[in-house]
């Protein structure tokens, strides 16, 4: 018998290119709600408090931005990406 324990991805965010890593691959699928649980994810690993609080959101506002079913609005999801520390590049 094989026992498995979930996987929590925040447990591996700890450095700028792992979150760089973690959040391009989700940005190359294309997947909208992927995209928002990979930024949930890291900005969890982060802590969703301190993230909030820079990205200019209440805590319960950047839950609902992020979590399941959450469709920040542009606004919103640069303020999130500053706040991590990230930006949203375009390459032809």
């Amino acid at each position: 018998m094989v026992t498995t324990t979930p996987w929590d991805p925040t447990e591996f965010l700890d450095n700028e290119d792992a979150v760089a890593a973690y959040l391009d691959a989700a940005f190359e699928t294309g997947d909208p709600a992927l995209i928002v649980a990979a930024i949930g994810d890291v900005a969890k690993a982060r802590g969703m408090t301190d993230m909030a609080a820079k990205a200019g959101l209440s805590r319960a506002g950047l839950y609902r931005a992020l979590g399941e079913g959450g469709n920040p609005t542009l606004s919103g999801l640069l303020g999130i990406m500053k706040a991590l520390g990230v930006r949203l590049a375009v390459a032809a």
